[in-house]
């Protein structure tokens, strides 16, 4: 009952010229295009960590209707989707520009700010993978997969009318967007430990052996 509901109102924001809606499993589970969906699944795994804002994520895998028809696959031919779904909008946007801009530092990683299928996404690239991310409403998209050298510019565009991208056109150089870091309680496994002058620690940042001196030892003593 609920599906047919959804497909109602998929019908009536279509004919009204509106996007239509995101889907109740974050992915789209049908054919995009010339992509025929292949597999759906739950991920354990949330990659852009909001604080206080739990979020589940869900892929789907889609195949090349051209070469799933001879039975040819390569991995150009296998793309994902991936959407993570938070409770709250609140912070979403900040936290997937640090992730970015995380990676545009690691070596091997190539970022670049640019607009597929009509989406501003950022593109994400390395030897063995391509995706294209954006974050939306209460939503994080992310698309491609590995061995590929590009991104499917339809499925980039089918997912961005269900989850219209916030990026601006300064994601990696531009000011953070509004939030509030999260507080790092300190560990209290890691603080140090109080003085005990019957049993000194050595200071290890601040030793020098060169001006080290050791005490005479018990030999010596009875030497002289």
């Amino acid at each position: 009952m609920r599906r047919v509901s959804w497909l109602v109102l998929v019908a009536v924001l279509w004919g009204c010229g509106g996007n239509p809606p995101p889907p109740p499993r974050g992915v789209i589970e049908g054919d995009v295009g010339g992509w025929r969906f292949r597999r759906y699944q739950e991920v354990l795994d949330v990659e852009v960590w909001v604080a206080g804002n739990r979020g589940v994520a869900y892929a789907a895998t889609y195949a090349r209707d051209d070469a799933e028809k001879i039975n040819r696959l390569t991995d150009e031919d296998i793309a994902t989707a991936m959407v993570t779904r938070y409770e709250r909008p609140e912070g979403i946007l900040r936290e997937t520009v640090k992730f970015v801009r995380r990676l545009a530092q690691e070596k091997g990683y190539q970022v670049e700010e640019k607009k597929l299928g009509g989406v501003r996404v950022v593109v994400i690239t390395r030897d063995d993978e391509a995706w294209a991310m954006w974050a939306a409403p209460k939503h994080v998209v992310k698309i491609g997969g590995y061995g590929r050298e590009d991104v499917p510019s339809s499925l980039v565009e089918s997912y961005g009318d269900r989850y219209p991208s916030q990026l601006s056109g300064d994601v990696l150089e531009g000011p953070l967007p509004p939030g509030e870091d999260p507080k790092v309680t300190p560990d209290p496994d890691d603080q140090p430990e109080e003085y005990d002058p019957d049993r000194p620690r050595p200071d290890w940042d601040e030793y020098d052996p060169d001006k080290a001196k050791l005490p005479d030892s018990k030999e010596d003593d009875d030497e002289e």
